[in-house]
């Protein structure tokens, strides 16, 4: 009998978002391109990300990026809130019906800050959706910085083996 363990998908995936020089703001942010998970089928996605805040401002409350999640289940056609699933600025309906994935906060300027990794299938009741992306909202106090290394999100895909 086979015992049935976790696999990995290839570490590193890079989620295609803008983030340089993202403005501070409560609703205003940049939108991910969608990622399909209909080839491979992933049971569950990690996702992971870093940020710099600018070199020059300050840092105040709520010191933080806020990562939001989205879905479709109609194969990308209907997005909720005002996502089109494209590399896009957004500005999110007030409140949101997008799913808090995470935050990554910030205590000081020109210092880059991770979070992560953070399980996309648990925000959808333990199943992944066909079609997903994330928003990044933030509302650190000061810009992101203009140097586009400076910000990454990438994501590993996790599925079932038989051993």
């Amino acid at each position: 009998m086979a015992d049935i363990k976790t696999g990995y998908g290839s570490s590193g995936q890079v989620l295609t978002i803008t983030l340089t020089s993202l403005a501070d703001s409560s609703t205003a942010g940049r939108e991910s391109t969608s990622v399909s998970n209909t080839t491979d089928k992933f049971l569950d996605v990690l996702i992971q990300g870093k940020l710099k805040p600018q070199n020059s401002g300050s840092i105040s409350a709520p010191s933080a990026a806020f990562v939001y999640a989205y879905a479709s289940a109609d194969g990308g056609s209907d997005w909720p809130d005002t996502v089109t699933g494209t590399d896009a600025a957004i500005t999110l309906n007030n409140p949101t019906q997008l799913k808090l994935l995470g935050a990554i906060y910030a205590a000081a300027i020109n210092t880059q800050y991770k979070g992560g990794p953070w399980s996309l299938a648990a925000l959808y009741g333990g199943r992944m959706p066909e079609k997903w992306g994330i928003v990044v909202v933030n509302d650190m106090g000061t810009a992101l910085s203009a140097t586009a290394g400076d910000h990454v999100f990438e994501w590993q895909g996790i599925y079932a083996t038989a051993t």
